[in-house]
């Protein structure tokens, strides 16, 4: 049963390449015609697969179907809190998870420091999008058409000195984010709280979702907390692994600093 369940499954990359016929499945299974015939034949029933009027078989729209109703139930919260409660019990520091929706970048999870000085951000709070490392994630992975749109219709808080100014610079930082894959925010919204945060992917690849670490610089300064980004990015990378559903790579003994 198990090698009958392999061989069907083995089919859906093939004609996901393009649609095929018979004896192209066969050569790939490396089995006679009539098993894969009959193969075919039990996806067809279930609209996993379709035959063409030209006798070649592609991917059925119930096999899409149900990708989109699997997308569409899947919590990113739920997913992401064991990894964001493991980082927090490893580092100590103030863990989020945040989302782009309605021109908004929203917190939908936190996990608190174990240190006395906390933060005051809460769930479902919007996130300073100007300066936040989170919001410039999300914002970063947008077509640039639409970040130029965004960025243009922003204003810009002068938060501290080292708040985002205005338009132009905000779009270069967002460049730089894409470009490098993570993203940081020292000092920009409260000059004693610095950030650093990656990006969690579905998928297709896109940015879904946000994490990052936070703390204030009477805990661990800037540098400090820098050091804990590749435990961050490989975080990031277990839940995007598991959000999009394909293996993790197996974690990595941790050192003190990158």
């Amino acid at each position: 049963m198990s090698q009958t369940v392999d061989r069907a499954l083995s089919i859906l990359p093939l004609l996901a390449e393009g649609p095929a016929n018979l004896e192209q499945v066969a050569q790939r299974l490396d089995v006679h015609k009539s098993t894969a015939l009959r193969l075919l034949r039990t996806l067809h029933e279930h609209g996993i697969v379709y035959r063409q009027p030209d006798q070649r078989y592609r991917l059925g729209a119930r096999l899409f179907a149900l990708a989109q109703e699997a997308m569409e139930n899947l919590d990113i919260r739920g997913i992401a809190h064991p990894h964001l409660a493991e980082l927090n019990a490893a580092c100590g520091h103030t863990v989020h998870l945040a989302v782009y929706e309605e021109d908004e970048v929203l917190y939908i999870d936190k996990v608190e420091s174990r240190y006395p000085v906390r933060m005051y951000s809460r769930i479902g709070k919007p996130v300073a999008i100007t300066v936040a490392a989170v919001a410039k994630l999300l914002l970063a992975d947008l077509p640039e058409p639409e970040r130029r749109a965004i960025a243009e219709r922003l204003d810009y808080p002068r938060y501290t000195a080292r708040s985002t100014p205005d338009a132009a610079a905000f779009l270069t930082e967002l460049a730089k984010v894409r470009e490098q894959g993570w993203a940081t925010d020292l000092g920009g919204h409260e000059e004693s709280i610095n950030c650093v945060a990656a990006p969690i992917r579905d998928a297709s690849g896109r940015v879904a979702a946000a994490m990052s670490v936070s703390a204030p610089n009477v805990v661990v300064s800037a540098d400090e907390l820098l050091t804990l980004l590749p435990r961050v990015r490989r975080t990031a990378e277990a839940i995007s692994a598991e959000y999009a559903g394909r293996p993790s790579t197996p974690p990595r003994t941790e050192r003190a600093a990158p």
